[in-house]
């Protein structure tokens, strides 16, 4: 193939799919079946939903919301989604069981070749170290195409897939990086996810809630417990229910995440139904890897995308959105790559997506490394939330840095301070 992608989640299936649109022959190869479900907050802001429309995805009867609803030091704000030059005025809500599968059928309705249920073992080097290609084992019995169409792949036994390019979006394992020696960076911030759905009347509610205290009993009466919750519908009577906790360095996550929800549902009012009857599914964890901390985004062959790079936003936890980016970025890299005639030529185009990722998020990163510092105590939070959230020109600002949802050119003036303090920090 031209390209060989690891990892059919958001970043995989975005780059697969641009990469196909651009004419390039694309291999997708997935672990698993397609439809699995995944530890996810299942939110996409409106950044994730101008991501959609590029790869041309049709959103037709997905969940659809129509703003953040901020609850916090007594007071509770509505900040609806606004029109913008980059970005629609609603974000929508997907569980990744079905998103994922749509992505991926999405992109092989393109042209990528999908390989389901394939384990990539490892990756094969040449012998200056330059990635060539992957190691691939059937690790379930593959059936008939999901599509009807002759877009997904049979393999039966053990083979090499070579490609000049071998994209990792094998999410927060990031197994051929690893291979191959890129290690996580514990000086960069770590989050932690916990979340369950449950049938609940709060389906019908149009607004992405944000908590910013959790409390230990009683509201208001009891102690603050570290990290934030959500509650937002994704459809069929379903609400996404999650706590996130993240901390400034990948070493100082001590805390039992699942009593820590369990208190919380404890004392959510009744008339929700958060119960035990009405869960659906399993109360599930996972690591949010974030800002950055695996690089180099591209070297030798090989390019990391979303959770494999680090991407996960330190200010909210969201990984979607900075997900489906990095493979649009990166499928342009390749594209450019495959009309040069030289290798010299070829690794200048390849070393755009590094450049790429950090021109939209290196700044912004940063800024969240900072944000995170703070944050991760829940005394300062307490104080934040308290006389921070009245301020609404304030939390204007901080729903733009919340979201990602801020304009890298042109814009209003909170636009033009978030991309003067973009420029003025380091990139991450």
């Amino acid at each position: 193939a031209d390209v060989v992608v690891v990892g059919a989640g958001p970043a995989g299936s975005s780059a697969a799919c641009h990469l196909a649109t651009l004419g390039l022959d694309v291999v997708l190869v997935e672990r698993h079946e397609l439809g699995r479900d995944k530890v996810c907050g299942d939110g996409l802001t409106p950044s994730a939903v101008r991501e959609l429309a590029l790869l041309g995805v049709d959103t037709t009867g997905w969940q659809r919301n129509k703003g953040l609803r901020v609850i916090g030091g007594g007071h509770l704000l509505h900040f609806p989604w606004p029109e913008q030059a980059s970005f629609p005025s609603y974000g929508m809500a997907r569980r990744r069981a079905l998103l994922d599968r749509e992505l991926a059928e999405h992109a092989a309705a393109r042209g990528a070749r999908l390989l389901t249920g394939v384990s990539v073992t490892g990756p094969v080097t040449s012998a200056t170290g330059r990635v060539t290609g992957v190691e691939a084992r059937p690790t379930v019995h593959v059936g008939a195409d999901p599509l009807g169409e002759d877009s997904s792949v049979l393999l039966t036994g053990p083979a090499t897939i070579t490609a000049p390019l071998v994209i990792d979006a094998s999410g927060v394992s990031a197994r051929l990086a690893t291979a191959v020696g890129r290690t996580r960076d514990e000086r960069r911030p770590m989050g932690v996810a916990v979340r369950a759905y449950f049938r609940s009347p709060r389906a019908r509610d149009p607004w992405m809630e944000s908590r910013l205290e959790l409390w230990d009993g009683r509201p208001g009466d009891s102690d603050l417990l570290p990290g934030y919750g959500w509650i937002w519908s994704v459809g069929e009577g379903l609400v996404n229910v999650g706590l996130g906790s993240v901390s400034s360095t990948a070493t100082s996550h001590a805390m039992n995440y699942r009593e820590v929800f369990a208190r919380w549902m404890d004392n959510v009012p009744c008339s929700w139904g958060f119960t035990p009857d009405n869960q659906v599914g399993r109360l599930a964890s996972a690591a949010l890897p974030m800002a950055f901390n695996r690089k180099p985004h591209y070297a030798d062959g090989l390019m990391l995308l979303g959770d494999a790079g680090g991407m996960v936003s330190p200010f909210n936890g969201e990984g979607i959105a900075q997900a489906l980016m990095s493979g649009r970025l990166a499928a342009q890299a390749a594209a450019q790559a495959a009309v040069r005639s030289t290798r010299g030529g070829r690794e200048q185009a390849l070393a755009q997506y590094p450049v790429a990722v950090s021109r939209e998020l290196g700044g912004y990163y940063t800024l969240g490394r900072v944000f995170v510092s703070l944050i991760e105590h829940p005394e300062v939070m307490r104080i934040c939330t308290r006389y921070g959230l009245p301020r609404r020109n304030l939390m204007k600002l901080v729903t733009k840095l919340l979201s990602d949802g801020w304009e890298r050119h042109g814009g209003d003036r909170l636009d033009h301070l978030i991309q003067l303090l973009t420029r003025m920090v380091p990139a991450a």
